[in-house]
């Protein structure tokens, strides 16, 4: 990341930091700061991939990819992809036809869209936007569904954690990868590996939540 980061102007960087980055503190845990630097280093890593892709674009995509989550979650790539439209600061960096393209990709990044992201941007980000760390998404479903169903049984919550995960992340799930992923395969391996051993997926997520899994 360190290499490809100082290649994004530098005007851009400190606009996005500074104005961008402090309102994801509006997000839900799971999407805030950390999980936007957590895709832009992943967007990175990944972008080789893809021919002729533009680095300011590509950090730009990432960085307002989840800006409007607390808004609405379920609309939350429309919204964010309008809040990078509307930003009038932002239209000093790229041409008309560049803010398209990353409109666009913002909007096809959501795991759970019905068709396949339009651009090579919005295939990065889609699969740069995947969970690798077990852990993490144990955490981040927990911590949804204790925001979201406060009235759940611990075994509800498990329960709806195993449903996700299989949906999700199973065999024929909707998460998919755009581009060679190493990381994401054996994330998706071990997956399936709990998926197939519920009692290993019960300790596993009483483990995580109470803070003894490593």
């Amino acid at each position: 990341m360190k290499n490809k980061i100082l290649h994004v102007n530098a005007t851009l960087r400190r606009y996005i930091e500074d104005t961008i980055f402090p309102a994801y503190s509006q997000n839900d845990k799971g999407h805030q700061l950390e999980h936007i630097q957590y895709v832009i280093r992943r967007s990175f890593f990944l972008m080789d991939q893809l021919d002729d892709l533009d680095v300011n674009m590509v950090y730009t995509i990432a960085a307002y990819h989840d800006i409007a989550h607390h808004m609405n979650k379920d609309q939350h790539e429309m919204l964010s992809a309008q809040v990078f439209w509307m930003d009038d600061a932002i239209k000093q960096f790229f041409t008309e036809k560049q803010r398209k393209i990353i409109r666009e990709a913002i909007e096809d990044h959501r795991a759970s869209s019905a068709a396949p992201p339009r651009s090579d941007y919005g295939k990065l980000i889609s699969s740069a936007d995947r969970s690798t760390d077990l852990d993490e998404f144990f955490r981040r479903t927990h911590a949804y569904s204790i925001k979201h169903f406060p009235d759940n049984t611990l075994e509800q919550n498990m329960e709806r954690c195993y449903q996700h995960m299989r949906n999700k992340y199973g065999e024929g799930g909707y998460a998919k990868s755009y581009v060679a992923d190493e990381e994401y395969k054996l994330f998706c391996q071990e997956i399936q590996r709990l998926l197939n051993d519920r009692s290993g997926f019960e300790r596993k997520y009483l483990n995580v939540i109470s803070g003894k899994s490593q």
